[in-house]
């Protein structure tokens, strides 16, 4: 029931922001939820930016927040990174702020070709370059570098629309070198143990929400809990009918969300 809802695990472009604006009702949620001793994840699949750019960005915003509280598709790819990679040289296709945080794990980075790499992994990269494409694409072809990706998501939400994501990126990459990368953010469920292990919560207890079908809900689904689907991002209403993937509830937007959970916990 939503009522019952403590802990919530927000996605963030498309669910409660787009690029720097923050949706109407978003605030007031978070805020509420503060209000009944509950508290707030985010489980953003963008690889952009790092833990700390996340707390700045919603310093911004007004929100304070810790970087406990993000456990973003770039977060989780250097803690598999650190157990799989820990003495091995890696590729990075990414941001700056993406090769800094895989650095500070104390991984061995490389953006040259050249030499021994173990595994490629690519990120949502805004500053990509074809010559980091093709880089990528002349180790791949050597069947003993591994290929991962931050996450599968196609595209990305934006003011105008969409742009490719890190799941579009691999894309291009995989009909060149004819290899599909393993994912390690959402729909991965590790992104929901990860959050509910800081507060001990119960499953009745957590609600996943996001805009996209096939990582937002699909993580929600595979972590045992119950999802809510925003349509201000990806998915639209008629994308249900054929979808493996079904949320337990369904919001024009977030402001929806908030005022249906707020007459929850009210009612109750």
């Amino acid at each position: 029931m939503l009522s019952e809802k403590k802990y919530f695990l927000f996605d963030i472009d498309g669910t409660l922001a787009v690029d720097d604006t923050l949706y109407e009702g978003s605030r007031e949620l978070i805020d509420y939820i503060g209000t009944i001793g509950g508290r707030v994840f985010y489980i953003t699949n963008n690889s952009v930016k790092s833990r700390k750019d996340y707390v700045e960005k919603f310093r911004r915003w007004g929100i304070d927040t810790k970087e406990s509280q993000f456990m973003t598709a770039s977060y989780a790819t250097c803690r598999y990174l650190e157990n799989n990679y820990k003495d091995k040289k890696i590729f990075v296709l990414g941001t700056p702020s993406f090769t800094e945080e895989v650095k500070s794990y104390g991984l061995t980075v490389t953006e040259q070709s050249e030499g021994d790499v173990d595994c490629v992994v690519v990120g949502f990269d805004r500053t990509l370059s074809y010559e980091k494409v093709e880089a990528a694409c002349e180790l791949l072809f050597r069947q003993e570098v591994d290929f991962i990706g931050t996450n599968p998501d196609l595209r990305c939400p934006t003011a105008f629309g969409f742009v490719p994501d890190c799941g579009g990126i691999c894309a291009m990459i995989t009909a060149a070198v004819d290899r599909v990368p393993k994912y390690i953010g959402k729909p991965n469920a590790g992104i929901i143990r990860l959050c509910t292990e800081q507060v001990n919560a119960k499953p009745e207890e957590v609600l996943v929400v996001g805009d996209r079908l096939y990582t937002d809900i699909a993580c929600g689904i595979y972590g045992g809990v119950e999802t809510a689907l925003v349509y201000t991002g990806e998915a639209k209403k008629e994308d249900l009918a054929s979808s493996e993937f079904l949320p337990d509830y369904t919001f024009d937007n977030i402001e929806k969300l908030y005022q249906e959970f707020r007459k929850s916990r009210e009612g109750a």
